[in-house]
C-alpha cells in the first residue's frame, strides 16, 4: 500500500477517521513553517496538507488568502516549499504530504517536471483546486508516470453521473466540500451532509474525506461518523494568524488545537 492508503486503513482500524490538516507552506516564514508542519504530524495528524502559497488563490477564503500572502511576503518559492516536503521527510517517512496547489504554479514550472520533482521530494498527492479531471490529461498522465496520487474536489452541487466520474480520476482520495464558495471556519457543518455522503459512497469506493469550513471538535466527530477522513484548515492557519512574532506561541496554539480536534475523530 502507498503511504495515502496505509493512512486510511490504520485509522479504520483504530475505529476513528483520518485527520487531515491543512497549512499554507512558508506562512508565517519556511522555518516556522517546518516547527509547525512537525508539530501537526506530532499531534496526531494523519495527512499532512501543504498549500502552495499563490498570488491569486480564488478557491480560499480570506484566512487562507492572508496566510499565502505572508509566505510569498517572506519570500518563499517553489524551491522553498519543496524543500520543506524534503525536509519533513527527513523526520516523518510515514505521514503522507498532499499539495494543496494551482495548475498555473505547475504548468509554469514544467508539469512532468514540477510533478516529478515533487515525488523526489517525498509528495504523495496532488489537489490542484482550479483543475477539473475533464480537462487533466496531461496531469493525470504525469502523475500516473511517477505514482503520483491525485485528490479532486466533489462538491454539494455535482450530480451522480460527474460525481462517478471524478471519483474515477482520484487515485488518492476524493475530497467532498460541504459548502459551495471558499474555504473558512463555519459556525455549522450543512444540513445536507448525509444525503451527499450517501450519494457518494454509491458512485466510489475510493476514500471520501470532507472539508471547509470545520473548526471543533464536535463537528469533527460528526464528520467522522460519516468519512474516512476530516479535513481543517482555516481554524488550524488562525493560530498563526493570532501569534505572529511568537513561534512558541505558535506552535504551543497550533499542537494544543489540533490534539483536541484529533480527539474527536473517533467513530461512535
Amino acid at each position: 500500500m502507498d503511504r495515502i492508503e496505509q493512512a486510511f486503513t490504520k485509522a479504520k482500524e483504530e475505529g476513528r477517521a483520518a485527520f487531515i490538516a491543512y497549512i499554507c507552506a512558508g506562512d508565517p516564514n519556511i522555518e516556522t513553517s517546518l516547527k509547525a508542519s512537525l508539530a501537526l504530524l506530532e499531534s496526531g495528524t494523519d495527512i499532512l496538507e501543504l498549500g502552495v502559497p499563490f498570488s491569486d488563490p480564488l478557491a480560499d477564503g480570506l484566512t487562507n488568502q492572508l496566510a499565502a500572502q505572508r509566505a510569498l511576503e517572506a519570500g518563499t518559492t517553489q524551491e522553498d516549499v519543496f524543500q520543506l516536503a524534503r525536509e519533513i521527510r527527513k523526520v516523518n517517512a510515514v505521514t503522507p504530504i498532499i499539495f494543496y496547489t494551482y495548475y498555473n504554479l505547475m504548468f509554469s514550472n514544467g508539469l512532468d517536471d514540477y510533478i516529478r520533482t515533487a515525488k523526489e521530494a517525498g509528495v504523495d498527492g496532488l489537489l490542484v483546486l482550479d483543475l477539473p479531471p475533464e480537462e487533466a490529461n496531461d496531469h493525470l498522465e504525469s502523475c500516473q508516470r511517477y505514482d503520483m496520487k491525485t485528490v479532486f474536489l466533489l462538491a454539494p452541487t455535482t450530480p451522480p453521473e460527474r460525481a462517478k466520474y471524478i471519483a474515477k480520476h482520484a487515485t488518492g482520495f476524493v475530497y467532498y466540500v460541504t459548502r459551495t464558495g471558499v474555504t473558512g471556519v463555519r459556525d455549522k457543518l450543512a444540513d445536507d451532509m448525509e444525503e451527499m455522503v450517501g450519494m457518494l459512497r454509491e458512485a466510489t469506493d475510493k476514500p471520501l474525506a470532507i472539508g471547509f469550513g470545520i473548526s471543533k471538535r464536535e463537528q469533527v466527530n460528526a464528520v467522522a461518523q460519516l468519512a474516512d477522513g476530516v479535513i481543517v484548515g482555516s481554524v488550524i492557519v488562525n493560530t498563526i494568524k493570532d501569534n505572529l512574532g511568537d513561534e512558541e506561541a505558535i506552535i504551543r496554539e497550533m499542537s494544543s488545537l489540533v490534539s483536541d480536534l484529533v480527539a474527536g475523530t473517533k467513530v461512535n
